[in-house]
């Protein structure tokens, strides 16, 4: 099922159309699972909107998913039947909503943070004190560039973050020279990565790399955290440097958490829950915690 030439072709879809690796992956995963449930049938076959509003409830009755799980599984079931299949679902309502709570956040105090800090070293350690001294979200810090560092004025740019919004955080000035020995480091690797024949330069959205041809290969676009190994684009001959994986930095925060002693559920998103609530305890107003953190509702600050 895994390897099905169905799969693949979606997959490649997407790819084409420059859709997140991220995305990609969240989007196969659930229409893997549909597929499963209505016992391997070809979605083509299915009547879309009654199949779709039975696997929906069925997470929500049996799976117990949260809404915001529910939520994603029904965005891939559209993008399938209204971008891929071109049949269109039209309005769905008759399916049960998940009513699930969601969880509440988990908080560490800034001697936990200490803690946990300190069983971090090189790379690892400067992903995670961003993630706790600018409130990034885990796929904003891994999707930073060279240039997205401001350190005249201690501010880092995040480009399309959740909703596609942009906004400035504050840096931290201690963080400085770790931000700077991690740029030589992307440098060097730089360097090494252009005397490949068929690299391609870092990825950029189609629109960017149309605007600034030559932005690819400058020193400035380069990932912040890059992989530690060139890979080719997906359905390409293009050799490219992806950024650092997203499961790794997260393994890498719990390990450090069980290492430090810590007892709670400790995750990257603990430290950006740490950030605001810190600056809160600290007398911070809540609209300015709401804007370092990107939510476009206070209530959810």
């Amino acid at each position: 099922m895994a390897s099905s030439p169905f799969l693949t072709s979606l997959r490649d879809f997407m790819t084409v159309r420059q859709y997140s690796r991220r995305t990609i992956e969240s989007y196969l995963h659930w229409i893997k699972y549909f597929i499963l449930h209505h016992n391997k049938r070809h979605p083509s076959e299915l009547d879309g909107p009654q199949a779709v509003e039975q696997f929906l409830t069925h997470l929500a009755v049996e799976r117990h998913v949260a809404a915001a799980t529910q939520a994603i599984a029904l965005n891939a079931l559209v993008f399938l039947y209204d971008k891929f299949l071109q049949k269109p679902l039209g309005e769905l309502g008759a399916f049960r909503r998940s009513s699930r709570p969601p969880k509440l956040p988990v908080v560490l105090t800034q001697a936990e943070v200490k803690l946990l800090l300190a069983k971090l070293s090189g790379e690892h350690l400067l992903m995670a004190s961003l993630l706790y001294g600018s409130g990034l979200r885990r796929i904003e810090l891994l999707r930073l560039r060279v240039k997205d560092v401001d350190f005249d004025h201690l501010q880092i740019r995040v480009w399309f973050g959740k909703g596609a919004k942009h906004r400035l955080t504050t840096l931290a000035h201690e963080l400085i020279p770790l931000l700077q020995t991690q740029i030589r480091r992307v440098g060097v690797l730089f360097e090494q990565d252009n005397r490949f024949a068929d690299y391609g330069g870092v990825w950029m959205p189609d629109a960017l790399e149309r605007k600034y041809v030559s932005a690819p290969k400058s020193l400035g676009w380069q990932y912040l955290f890059p992989a530690s190994r060139l890979s080719h684009e997906p359905g390409t001959t293009i050799l490219r440097r992806h950024h650092f994986d997203e499961t790794g930095l997260n393994q890498s925060v719990r390990t450090a958490a069980r290492a430090a002693g810590i007892g709670k559920d400790v995750s990257c998103h603990t430290l950006r829950h740490s950030f605001a609530t810190h600056l809160l305890q600290s007398g911070a107003d809540i609209r300015t915690v709401q804007q370092q953190l990107g939510h476009s509702d206070v209530k959810t600050t």
